[in-house]
């Protein structure tokens, strides 16, 4: 009888001690440490909102969003007021050494240049933050990976954006561009313009181009994994402002049942394009002028010599991104390049004069793209005003000094582009405006040998995709340009937003004209 009350007592207070420690920890999460970080921090000199009990300045963030999206902006007005009204709320009023709470966590604002380079260049100490586990299913690959991992798969990947490889897929992009144009062509037959939306045209050129180019297959085919990911963006970009909790991701609630559907989906038309392409190298039959192709082959050359290559998940993975990352940044630098030049006229009329002087009614070639240099400045300077990305984030796993400011590990850095490419103290008193001159020297000298323009990132992990990106939106501007004028339609509404990227909220209403 008493062996088995003490037996029972050694259970309770086993039970007793689990709880105990599972309550601290949560508390320690939730109210200890960030309440620890933000003495801290301040301590450092660093100014941020007081933190408040787990969701910091989420509630806050939401509704300040809210708010901001109920009402359009002028093009003279700073993007930051619609798009990160929380975060240009907290720079002006705490300075630019601030800090804003994502949750339990705080995230540091890095605005000075040489700080900023620290962060780009020392990826081992600043690495990618954490990934809410949904967020993975959206884009994996090589932009997420870190250490030998990260090495291996950026090693494999590289073959496939070198620029000879990219020369050989620009037919791929002027069919891509050259079909889209057939479609305004037949909009405007009959009249000497016509109001286009072109920001739906635009996505599907990009998807279209990374369709041909990636994996040699039309649009069409790979019209359901373009639908999923934009579906899936937009479920998962609803988690990226609320407080993630762990393992709510299992919970059976509708959400989560159609992200598991989606990947599913996602999962089952990729691992398809990958087998039949498999099944076309064994025979002998497949190409490697495509960027699946370039990767396969670059993979199991890695795995003869080394027997280090991805496995097909990983392949699917890097796919994925592919998919994701190519259409995104293109597009949008693509709908807001044209809602500009609709804006200034006369920028459009110097780009258009340029190209018609290098290509004239041609195709443009990739020797020619690479002379356009107004047509690269309005890129860059498109690019300093909506960047793809507004804001990019690093963790700090252990405590790291910059200058005199020691971060301690279990903060967040943040890179808020958006604020940095604008800054008056870095790009003069006409920095919101747009100026393409400016990037008349290139990009050094625009920047006075500092980094504060990285629309891609910067340093070691700068975007592997650039320069397909710009290759693809110089042949579309080049191709648009050389066949219609367009201004901007009285029904277009400046509403600059965030779903991943930057993107028009309501499209990109223009008048296009016969040329």
């Amino acid at each position: 009888m008493e062996m088995g009350l003490s037996s029972s007592s050694v259970a309770v207070s086993i039970v007793f001690v689990i709880i105990i420690t599972w309550v601290w920890k949560i508390l320690n999460w939730v109210w200890f440490r960030p309440k620890s970080l933000e003495n801290y921090l301040k301590k450092q000199g660093l100014g941020g909102n007081p933190y408040r009990f787990l969701y910091g300045d989420m509630k806050e963030n939401m509704a300040s969003l809210k708010k901001a999206k109920s009402s359009p902006i002028g093009f003279s007005e700073h993007i930051a007021l619609r798009v990160t009204p929380l975060l240009h709320q907290v720079v002006n009023s705490y300075g630019k050494n601030s800090f804003i709470w994502v949750g339990p966590t705080p995230r540091v604002n890095i605005m000075n240049p040489e700080h900023i380079k620290d962060v780009f260049t020392k990826i081992h100490e600043f690495t990618r933050p954490r990934m809410n586990p949904q967020s993975r299913l959206l884009a994996s690959g090589v932009a997420f990976h870190e250490g030998e991992k990260w090495n291996k798969h950026r090693k494999i990947i590289n073959p496939a954006f070198h620029q000879e490889k990219l020369k050989l897929m620009l037919p791929q992009f002027y069919q891509s561009c050259k079909e889209m144009i057939e479609k305004w062509e037949k909009l405007i037959s009959t009249k000497e313009s016509y109001e286009v939306d072109v920001w739906p045209y635009l996505q599907n050129l990009a998807c279209d181009v990374i369709s041909r180019a990636a994996f040699g297959s039309n649009y069409e085919e790979g019209k359901m994994i373009f639908d999923n990911l934009k579906e899936l963006a937009r479920l998962i970009m609803q988690g990226f402002l609320s407080v993630y909790l762990p393992g709510w991701r299992f919970m059976p609630i509708k959400t989560n049942r159609r992200i598991k559907q989606i990947d599913r989906e996602i999962q089952a038309s990729l691992r398809s394009i990958i087998d039949k392409r498999e099944k076309a190298m064994k025979a002998g039959e497949a190409t490697n002028d495509d960027l699946l192709g370039i990767l396969m082959e670059s993979n199991l050359r890695e795995i003869e010599e080394n027997s280090m290559g991805l496995s097909i998940q990983e392949v699917m993975d890097e796919c994925r991104l592919f998919y994701f990352a190519g259409q995104e940044t293109t597009s949008v630098l693509l709908v807001w390049t044209m809602i500009l030049l609709s804006k200034y006229p006369h920028w459009q009329e110097q780009a258009r004069q340029e190209v018609l002087q290098v290509f004239g009614g041609k195709m443009p070639e990739f020797d020619g793209l690479n002379r356009l240099k107004v047509v690269t400045m309005i890129l860059h300077e498109v690019l300093r005003l909506y960047p793809p990305v507004p804001v990019l984030s690093r963790s700090v796993d252990e405590d790291i000094r910059l200058d005199d400011v020691m971060l301690p590990a279990g903060v967040y850095v943040s890179l808020p582009t958006i604020l940095i490419h604008q800054d008056p103290e870095l790009w003069g008193d006409d920095a919101s405006e747009f100026k393409p001159e400016r990037f008349s020297g290139g990009i050094a000298k625009a920047t006075k040998n500092q980094i504060s323009f990285f629309p891609f990132g910067w340093g070691p992990r700068i975007c592997i995709g650039q320069n397909f990106a710009l290759a693809e939106a110089k042949m579309a501007l080049a191709i648009i340009l050389q066949h219609f004028t367009f201004e901007l339609s009285p029904s277009y509404t400046h509403a600059p937003t965030t779903v991943i990227t930057l993107r028009p909220e309501h499209g990109a209403q223009l008048i296009l004209g016969k040329l």
